[in-house]
């Protein structure tokens, strides 16, 4: 049987639709011969996620994001479908975790299964969504804290800086050039004194050496004497002296007891007190010898008869038979 050339074209056209419509649908990600399961997934934002970017589980790809759009319940949350392609099972319990595929941007969703012996995913279910901060986000995370630090650190510097400002005015900017001027001139002052001192010693380092010289010879000496002294026997002399010590304190222990003639002497009150009586005596002596010297020294040419005296200076006659 002869087909007409119409037919022909209407079967070409049909075919070519239906390759149009296949092509179409596998560019979305969604192939119409795969019976891949349909998982949906809500986010609050998913900047970044297109369609037919890819759905892993620990890295290994088993689908594409096949459809974004918001959710049916007004929220203006956002909802994603999966095209699970892989028959690999996991719970509903597992998360959808929204990731960085790379540093120039980009997306992509990595299911996190959970093993807890729920049931597996079926196409219609819903998993519990999350983000992973990314690259990005950690960076915008630590430098806006170290901003507010900044800003903080350029306000203090800048009050800082008018603070100098007003302190350093000009009367305090003249004292500062003046007091550098004085300084310069302490060290030519001191550089002059340098060059004064290596003359000296320059011009009397004969006698330098002869002084040091001289104090060598010295520390040689009181080396000689030092060693001299480690070998004398200071052993025995201590041991002499610590004898005549302990002998001395015996000597003012038995005085103070009143042993011996000095500790009579000294621990005695009667003797004391004869010591004392024949000191006034004495001394009444000498005051009658000074007030009645005739008393006690007579002296005659022609033979006279010395006076008497009794004990108050009176003269005593004798009396004529």
């Amino acid at each position: 049987m002869q087909i007409s050339r119409e037919v022909k074209t209407a079967v070409l056209v049909i075919i070519s639709l239906i390759l149009i419509v296949f092509l179409f649908n596998y560019l979305k990600g969604q192939n119409l011969l795969d019976s891949s399961r349909k998982v949906y997934v809500i986010y609050d934002n998913v900047e970044g996620l297109a369609s037919s970017s890819p759905v892993t589980i620990n890295g290994h790809a088993i689908g594409k994001v096949q459809e974004i759009g918001f959710a049916d319940d007004g929220s203006g949350k956002i909802k994603v479908l999966m095209l699970i392609e892989d028959d690999f099972q996991f719970s509903k319990n597992s998360k959808a975790e929204l990731y960085d595929t790379g540093l120039i941007g980009g997306k992509g969703i990595s299911i996190v299964p959970a093993f807890d012996n729920a049931e597996n995913v079926i196409s219609g279910d819903v998993l519990q969504g999350s983000v992973k901060p990314g690259l990005m986000d950690m960076v915008d995370n630590t430098l806006t804290p170290l901003q507010d630090k900044i800003g903080a650190v350029l306000i203090t510097a800048d009050s800082l800086l008018a603070n100098l400002n007003d302190i350093f005015d000009e009367p305090t900017k003249r004292n500062l050039k003046s007091g550098i001027s004085q300084l310069e001139t302490t060290i030519a002052s001191f550089k002059n004194t340098s060059i004064s001192i290596n003359q000296l010693i320059a011009n009397n380092k004969e006698k330098l050496d002869n002084t040091l010289a001289n104090v060598e010879d010295v520390s040689s000496n009181l080396s000689s004497i030092t060693d001299s002294i480690a070998n004398a026997n200071l052993t025995k002399t201590i041991n002499d002296l610590q004898a005549t010590v302990t002998n001395f304190d015996k000597l003012l222990s038995s005085i103070e007891s009143g042993e011996g003639s000095i500790g009579k002497l000294l621990k005695d009150e009667g003797l004391y007190n004869n010591l004392e009586g024949a000191s006034k005596q004495l001394e009444e002596l000498l005051q009658d010898m000074k007030l009645n010297p005739k008393r006690y020294v007579h002296f005659s040419l022609f033979g006279k008869k010395a006076k008497v005296y009794d004990a108050e200076g009176n003269e005593i006659k004798e009396q004529k038979n």
